[in-house]
């Protein structure tokens, strides 16, 4: 390897990419293509970065190995920062096997760290938590050892375990003051402030309040009966009671624990439960069926008594219940939660992340877009959207994730 090559992979590898191109911009050996690729990524051209990785790893020949799994590795990277979620998976898995046989560990470290990121980003936490138990960081630069500590991070706080995520975060501070890169200073101090935002409501006994993130870990490991509508689910004693897939009894779930500990009459349930505006016999026999089936769901929770006017949830041994809610009741949370990264993202990779259908995202999008809360870029398969980060916004619950005992 020449000095010219070994010159720009060293200004890349602090951030210079400006420099690095002042060596190579010319060259069109297999090197230099697969440098000015990694340079255009850093620069933010991704689809020239895209091609030129390419057209590198298709010009080393076959004793070149390395050097092809380097562009694997390298096009992966640039697929996660352009939310090009369908991008194959199991090339970058070949690309580690092959680094790891050559004995390149630290760029084996960095395949297995871009793959526990992308198992990050579409919710699969256990994978990444699995990946990450035998993981050694040791080898890794310090950038990607802030990078690495930010996705330990962000399981944590998926995780609601704050303290863990806490210390991750001042290791990725350290990493990214050695690394002397600013823009990945600024992610870990955007993901520090993470933890210091407001991320719920909590409703109980008719007052409100908003709660950081190790305030909703203590209110969850607490005796309290929390009703979670983040997740769509009611937590107690580390227990999870899942009512994602059942919209109208988290509906009826979520009025009484409001109401809680009185009762909600009939009316406002039938309102709440089924849009009922004038309600007849056909909607209070559903809604007796409806509550039938809650109180079979929450049975090892609570119970659900009938009173004079209504319905009343009883706690078997909680003694008090309460409701989570985000700081705002904004319509389509979950897209908004991942476009808040700043990130263009396809209605594609929007759907695999929170793992819905692509056309509810689509509809979704189409809703926030004529809100003004997104925008669309490009045409056709290029299309993407993006949403400016909002402050205070509660990211971090909405995302996909398992809560405690789940």
């Amino acid at each position: 390897m020449d000095s010219l090559i070994t010159t720009a992979g060293r200004a890349l590898a602090s951030g210079d990419a400006l420099g690095a191109l002042n060596y190579i911009a010319l060259r069109d050996d297999p090197p230099a293509l697969a440098l000015r690729g990694i340079a255009m990524a850093q620069l933010g051209d991704l689809d020239r970065a895209k091609m030129l990785l390419r057209r590198a790893a298709r010009a080393f020949g076959p004793r070149e190995a390395v050097a092809r799994a380097r562009c694997v590795v390298a096009e992966a990277e640039i697929a996660l920062v352009s939310r090009d979620l369908n991008w194959p998976v199991k090339a970058l898995d070949s690309a580690h096997g092959a680094l790891e046989r050559h004995g390149d560990r630290a760029n084996a470290a960095h395949a297995r760290y871009l793959k526990s990121r992308y198992l990050l980003l579409i919710g699969r936490l256990d994978e990444a938590e699995r990946l990450l138990v035998s993981f050694d960081p040791s080898p890794l630069s310090p950038a990607s050892r802030a990078a690495h500590t930010l996705v330990v991070a962000g399981i944590a706080m998926r995780r609601l375990r704050i303290k863990e995520a806490r210390a991750a975060l001042a290791q990725a501070e350290r990493a990214a003051r050695q690394a002397r890169i600013a823009p990945l200073l600024a992610e870990v101090e955007s993901a520090t402030l993470v933890l210091d935002t407001p991320a719920a409501r909590l409703s109980a006994r008719g007052k409100e309040r908003l709660l950081r993130l190790d305030d909703i870990e203590m209110l969850l490991a607490s005796k309290a009966l929390v009703v979670d509508a983040s997740r769509h689910v009611v937590c107690h004693a580390g227990k999870v009671i899942s009512l994602e897939t059942r919209p109208v009894l988290f509906a009826l779930a979520r009025a009484l624990a409001e109401a809680w500990p009185g009762d909600v009459p009939r009316a406002a349930l039938l309102a709440r439960a089924f849009r009922a505006r004038h309600a007849d016999e056909s909607h209070r026999a559903r809604l007796r069926v409806e509550i039938g089936r809650l109180r079979k769901a929450l049975n090892a929770a609570a119970g659900i008594d009938a009173t004079k006017g209504g319905f009343a949830l009883v706690p078997r041994r909680a003694h008090d219940v309460a409701v989570l809610a985000p700081p705002t009741d904004e319509a389509h949370a979950t897209v908004l939660a991942l476009l808040a990264d700043g990130e263009a993202w396809s209605s594609s990779a929007l759907a695999l992340a929170l793992g819905a259908s692509q056309r509810t995202v689509q509809r979704a999008l189409d809703d926030l877009t004529a809100d003004r809360k997104v925008q669309a870029l490009g045409r056709g398969r290029a299309r993407r959207w993006m949403a400016p980060p909002v402050p205070g916004f509660p990211t971090t619950l909405l995302l996909p994730a398992t809560l405690p005992g789940g």
